[in-house]
């Protein structure tokens, strides 16, 4: 992708009809490029540095097909329900089993990154995003209103959710970036950091055992940063941040070896990272990128001692989340 020109341009139309706009913002050494269609963070650029830092593409059909997590703003339940079902507020919900005919992955086919969001607001560095959620749609309760501010700040970019709804229901998003800071094949030689001294385990269909494990003595401890190999360190676990959402902190850290680095902070009690095993872009290969998911836990209503994920009429769901670039 080589247009980084600021501003809004037609990013093609779905098969319904629905014209999506490709908006790009910069500031002070940081360009990104976001589209309407599933509120994808499509492109990244940092001054100085040619390649995209983050796995995008310049076709639509590629988004509303297998890179349809690629970037997206996945809501407005992130992650997995096992068994395809919740309770929420006393009420049996049932969803979507769109993962081996057992779980509901990413909300399914009602989830936020199939949709095009309305383009409520744009400036030079600012960018606003809102969209309605029916009552009922995918199984999830409430008429739901969702608002996904982007702005670039220094060599910073911004994210904040907001939600609200008129009956109880599930709400935990996600940012669906996948990254790859040298523009390699795969992400291998990278160095992790990841600020966290639990993680949830997971059943062979990665949902949640419901355990709560010490990442002390294990693969899984990254409170140091270290080299990371495809194939040898296998990621698509929450690491446990907290058990409610805190004010911004950093959490995570990840350098290439080229020594572009990204640090990210969120006010989200939970970090879902993962290896791309299975997220290949049309010509490439596995691995390629390496997706970081400020979130909620996952799974949380299907296990006691999770934290909640209930939004209730009348509060407020927020999240903020920030991608801060440095380069040695």
């Amino acid at each position: 992708m080589t247009d980084r020109q600021l501003g809004i341009a037609p990013f093609g139309r779905t098969a319904q009809g629905e014209a999506v706009q490709r908006v790009t913002l910069g500031r002070d050494g940081l360009t990104v490029s976001i589209l309407t269609w599933g509120a994808v963070l499509q492109g990244v650029w940092l001054e100085g540095a040619t390649r995209n830092l983050t796995l995008g593409s310049d076709r639509l059909s590629d988004y509303q097909g297998d890179m349809r997590y690629h970037g997206s703003l996945i809501g407005p339940v992130v992650n997995r329900f096992s068994n395809a079902r919740a309770t929420i507020a006393g009420q049996d919900l049932r969803f979507e089993a769109n993962q081996d005919g057992r779980h509901t992955l990413h909300s399914g086919s009602a989830g936020t990154h199939l949709k095009v969001w309305r383009l409520a607001e744009a400036t030079e560095d600012s960018l606003r995003l809102e969209l309605d959620l029916p009552d009922g749609e995918g199984g999830f309760p409430g008429n739901r209103r969702v608002t996904a501010s982007w702005h670039v700040d220094g060599v910073s970019l911004h994210l904040q959710v907001h939600a609200s709804t008129d009956r109880a229901t599930p709400v935990n998003f996600a940012n669906h970036s996948y990254w790859n800071l040298d523009g390699s094949p795969t992400w291998a030689g990278h160095r992790l950091m990841v600020a966290a001294d639990r993680y949830l385990p997971t059943t062979p269909d990665f949902t949640p055992t419901g355990e709560i494990l010490s990442v002390d003595g294990t693969a899984m401890d990254f409170r140091k940063a270290r080299r990371i190999e495809p194939g040898v360190d296998l990621f698509d676990n929450c690491y446990i941040l907290g058990t409610a959402p805190a004010p911004l902190r950093e959490v995570l850290r990840l350098t290439g070896q080229t020594g572009i680095g990204l640090v990210v902070s969120t006010t989200e009690p939970g970090v879902q990272v993962y290896d791309g095993r299975n997220a290949f872009r049309p010509g490439k290969g596995a691995y390629e990128g390496f997706a970081i998911e400020a979130q909620n836990w996952p799974d949380a209503p299907n296990h006691a001692g999770f934290p909640s994920i209930t939004l209730e009429p009348g509060r407020n769901y927020h999240q903020h989340t920030v991608w801060r670039f440095t380069r040695d």
